[in-house]
């Protein structure tokens, strides 16, 4: 027992550094993934205010707007940033002329990237109609535990 209880102590601080390589064998972070990666992709259908879509499957969605304003049909609500922190969406509205309004649940709020303050909401996600494209066509949002940061996709 004396043995078993030394080696699982010599063992115990290699577990703490395990690194995890899919197409290398020489991993440098805790998942090095040296290839291709796919993700999830989601369709969901906006719905009305008092029935917002959820958003809370997949990493890259695709919004579809349902032919209205904001509270009517074209809203989308993502999970409180303090429950899932670290998580990451890419959010696209494909409609071609309705936009997207988005909030955030609970106590959560939404800043912009480059912005030191919380923006009102919704977020309106912009549409291609008649502008030949909107930056807030698609966006990325990222919950830091307690609150939502989002900024445009693109270099």
């Amino acid at each position: 027992m004396k043995k078993l209880i030394q080696f699982s102590l010599i063992l115990l601080p290699f577990l703490g550094l395990a690194q995890v390589g899919i197409g290398t064998l020489t991993p440098l972070s805790t998942l090095d993934i040296n290839g291709n990666v796919s993700f999830k992709v989601v369709n969901i259908d906006g719905r009305n205010l008092a029935n917002m879509a959820q958003i809370n499957d997949g990493f890259y969605l695709n919004l579809r707007p349902n032919n209205g304003g904001a509270n009517n049909g074209n809203d989308f609500i993502l999970p409180n940033a303090v429950l899932v922190p670290g998580r990451m969406y890419i959010l696209r509205n494909v409609q071609n002329c309705d936009d997207a309004y988005i909030y955030s649940t609970g106590p959560s709020l939404l800043f912009a990237g480059n912005s030191r303050t919380a923006s009102a909401q919704p977020i309106t996600m912009g549409s291609d109609c008649g502008n030949n494209g909107s930056v807030t066509k698609t966006l990325i949002f990222m919950s830091d535990g307690l609150n939502w940061t989002y900024g445009p996709y693109g270099f």
